[in-house]
């Protein structure tokens, strides 16, 4: 049985007086839910992060990372980086990121081959627009999206990647994909993933991104494809963080 996942996506936000209350919140009411947790939050409060949550149930990552190892890349943060500062996750292609910074399927899938190089866990992001949806592309969006990273991955490679589905439309909006209609698409993502290596896509973890709350994660995550939460604005309050790990 999958084990559950719950990360915490604190965006841009916060600063080190509210980080230092939040993620004490959370350990002090963590306890042995079922699921494990983490944090990926802004660049500046890796250390932050490594200092207070070091020897704890908690991981932390990053929100982004560079293609390149090291170089003339001004603002760009290397795999290595990340982990020396005791990372464990990273995103890659946030619908934030290709949205704004207009990152191809292509770019999010050298971000994640260079995470696992440097041995960090991948988080791929895929997720279609309102516009696309309506258009009956879903199946379309993320099956490119998710392909372009299988298309440069070895088998053996699966297992060390988790998968976020985050419907565009419902993220910071406050609509949130149905059970079912979330369910759908992870069913299709694992399928997707069962045509590259079955045995690897039924012990890999897809979680989902859209607005997912303490009041709805309990059904979300009993759907048999959903098997945690990428979350967002209920990551910077310790009581909705905790809410959602406690709904598994």
């Amino acid at each position: 049985m999958r084990r559950k996942l719950v990360i915490g996506n604190w965006k841009m936000n916060g600063n080190r007086a509210a980080n230092s209350t939040l993620l004490s919140g959370i350990l002090a009411g963590l306890n042995d839910f079922g699921a494990d947790c983490a944090v990926c939050v802004p660049a500046p409060y890796l250390a932050q992060c490594e200092s207070q949550l070091q020897g704890s149930a908690v991981a932390w990552g990053a929100q982004d990372l560079s293609v390149h190892a090291s170089g003339a890349y001004t603002g760009e943060v290397a795999a290595a980086m990340l982990v020396d500062f005791g990372c464990r996750y990273v995103l890659c292609g946030h619908s934030e990121r290709r949205a704004y910074h207009h990152e191809s399927n292509e770019l999010v899938a050298q971000k994640a081959r260079a995470a696992l190089a440097a041995g960090l866990t991948p988080v791929v992001c895929v997720g279609e627009t309102l516009e696309q949806r309506e258009a009956g592309q879903t199946a379309a969006v993320i099956g490119a999206q998710l392909q372009a990273v299988l298309d440069v991955l070895e088998n053996s490679e699966l297992i060390k990647i988790v998968v976020a589905y985050e419907p565009v439309w419902a993220i910071g909006t406050g609509k949130t994909a149905t059970p079912q209609i979330a369910q759908e698409a992870h069913a299709l993502l694992r399928a997707q993933l069962a045509a590259k290596d079955a045995v690897a896509a039924a012990s890999m973890q897809i979680l989902y991104g859209g607005s997912m709350k303490p009041e709805n994660a309990k059904e979300l995550m009993a759907q048999p494809d959903i098997d945690g939460g990428l979350i967002g604005g209920a990551a910077l309050k310790a009581a909705d963080f905790l809410g959602i790990i406690q709904a598994v």
